[in-house]
């Protein structure tokens, strides 16, 4: 059995903005990267193996907690929004015609216009999932965090969300050959002694 810890890069002025940012690669805010050199992975997480999406803002998150480059792996990047990336979720649910949903109503098919659907997120997710040795941390996005956290807690995108992820913390999942099991309490990063 492997251990897969997964956390979600810092905050974006995209992120703040209410701005979809998929596949775009926007670079942490200042106020990310202050609050971010604040915290370290907590024992045993720190011995795990590293690795990121090849976005700045999870590569940099990784650094500013660990002092190390993770591996990166493109299996890792956010899912793709196509013509969605850059505009607001709020005014695209707000606008009838624009066929965007709440995550709730989405089902393993729901595509944003040119984009990816969560089944094909997962699809590439597989192999590397597959490949992994040994106990790992993963930094990341929301949205592959919800495809795996999604399977692990057999929920199919069609009712609220079995989990709420939060930032600076690791949702941890037991990897098993295809099973997955989610642990029911996330793990908190440790904060650094003042200077």
């Amino acid at each position: 059995m492997i251990r897969l810890a997964l956390l979600r890069h810092g905050h974006t002025a995209w992120n703040r903005a209410g701005q979809i940012q998929g596949r775009s690669d926007i670079a942490l805010d200042d106020a990310a990267r202050a609050e971010l050199s604040s915290f370290a992975l907590p024992p045993p997480w720190d011995q795990a193996d590293l690795w990121s999406s090849p976005l700045s803002r999870a590569v940099e998150t990784a650094q500013l907690i660990t002092g190390q480059m993770p591996q990166t792996s493109p299996a890792l990047t956010e899912m793709f929004w196509g013509d969605w990336e850059g505009k607001k979720g709020l005014e695209l649910k707000a606008d009838p015609d624009s066929g965007f949903r709440d995550i709730e109503h989405w089902g393993w098919d729901y595509r944003p216009p040119g984009g990816e659907t969560p089944a094909e997120v997962w699809n590439r997710l597989q192999p590397w999932l597959a490949g992994l040795q040994r106990d790992t941390v993963a930094v990341c996005h929301i949205g592959i965090m919800r495809m795996i956290l999604a399977h692990a807690h057999h929920w199919d995108f069609d009712s609220p969300a079995p989990f709420r992820i939060k930032r600076n913390r690791l949702f941890v999942v037991e990897i098993d050959g295809a099973r997955l099991t989610p642990w029911a309490t996330p793990v908190r990063l440790l904060k650094r002694p003042a200077p």
